[in-house]
């Protein structure tokens, strides 16, 4: 039973693979978003590979989330609808080259660690920066809702990857102050969005499953110890926010095909 469940944590993301090119700005925002997410994603799993928390697992969700990200980067910045919008992913293919050095150039280190944490940060700012511009043209409240949904996305990978970075003695002093300002983040928005009118049966339900998990994901992250990794403790992280993102997705990409 653990295994299936590893294995669909890892099949997450492929399935996404087959739309090959941006269908309109509600799809724009909705993979813009996921680019932030896969900033973080990236993160989570080379601490996680470096940390040896789950046999490859950790390997083939950052080799699934760089080709994504590549693929929705040529996407986005091939749609880019103004000049400051192409600017942003201009930027974004810089900064991701940097980043994607760190991730492939060696095996994963805690050597390597910190560049690896500053590069995803990098990686995140510009990628929400292109998020924000694009959910501003689309001027309608469900553009936000993908925004926001999507967003979640993000600070399950985030508070996942801070988790394990500090267990590994990367980002100590600002560990916990971090995974505090995205849970409260997380919990806000999640109510943004259950009580949002446009929020349908079928969205709410998976909210509602999303909230299930988050509990125990929650109590796992609690569990923090900054330069002390438990393997029981990293495992739950891990494939807690694996649970959250798959579900976030779906949800995100429901209040996508609103509009």
């Amino acid at each position: 039973m653990r295994r299936r469940r590893f294995i669909g944590a890892a099949g997450l993301l492929p399935a996404v693979l087959a739309q090959a090119q941006v269908t309109d700005l509600s799809d724009a925002i909705n993979k813009a978003g996921r680019q932030r997410m896969l900033s973080q994603r990236m993160a989570k799993s080379y601490y996680a590979a470096g940390l040896d928390v789950i046999p490859d697992l950790p390997h083939k969700t950052l080799s699934t989330s760089i080709t994504l990200f590549e693929r929705q980067l040529a996407e986005l910045k091939s749609y880019a609808p103004q000049a400051a919008v192409q600017s942003t992913y201009t930027q974004l293919e810089l900064a991701w080259r940097d980043y994607k050095t760190e991730l492939v150039a060696a095996a994963p280190s805690r050597a390597h660690a910190d560049s690896v944490a500053g590069q995803a940060d990098k990686v995140l700012a510009l990628a929400h920066q292109g998020t924000l511009q694009l959910e501003k043209l689309s001027g309608k409240p469900v553009g936000k809702l993908v925004n926001v949904a999507g967003r979640q996305r993000m600070l399950s990978q985030r508070m996942a990857a801070m988790y394990l970075s500090a267990s590994w003695s990367v980002q100590t002093q600002v560990a916990d102050t971090e995974l505090a300002k995205a849970r409260g983040e997380f919990v806000a928005a999640h109510a943004l969005l259950t009580a949002a009118p446009e929020t349908t049966p079928a969205i709410a339900a998976a909210l509602d499953l999303a909230d299930k998990q988050f509990f125990l994901f929650d109590a796992a992250l609690r569990t923090l110890a900054p330069g002390h990794p438990n393997l029981y403790h990293m495992r739950n992280v891990f494939t807690g926010s694996e649970r959250i993102l798959q579900v976030m997705d779906e949800v995100t990409g429901l209040y996508s095909k609103l509009s």
